[in-house]
């Protein structure tokens, strides 16, 4: 059974960081992305991660701000977000795919169940 286990969310204010992360079981994948979704609007991309950790993609939102890893001994990718905005509250989803990176929602076939990320102004 595949399963993606997100933890790490919480409320912080701004400026603060947090950590999240990602455990994958079942199976390996060639992709690891991270996805938010804020009231009201569309489930968008923040970051994703190949395999090797070689080749990693932002949002223009959080580059600079966010750094996206992986550890393949512990099949767990984990999310870095420093300098966090009141922007950046989200369900923050975990997903992953067998093939390459992509920024599109519908591509992925695999997710977690979400963690809540609350930045407080």
């Amino acid at each position: 059974q595949v399963q993606l286990v997100e933890s790490g969310g919480g409320l912080v204010q701004a400026g603060g960081s947090l950590r999240l992360s990602c455990a994958a079981s079942g199976r390996s994948f060639n992709t690891f992305a991270w996805f938010r979704q804020a009231p009201g609007k569309e489930r968008e991309f923040v970051a994703g991660i190949s395999w090797s950790g070689s080749i990693t993609y932002y949002a223009d939102s959080v580059k600079g701000r966010f750094t996206i890893t992986k550890d393949n001994a512990k099949n767990t990718v984990y999310l870095q977000m420093n300098s966090l905005k009141p922007e950046d509250t989200a369900v923050y989803y975990c997903a992953a795919r067998a093939w390459a990176i992509t920024r599109v929602t519908d591509d992925y076939n695999y997710w977690g169940q979400g963690t809540q990320v609350t930045v407080s102004s």
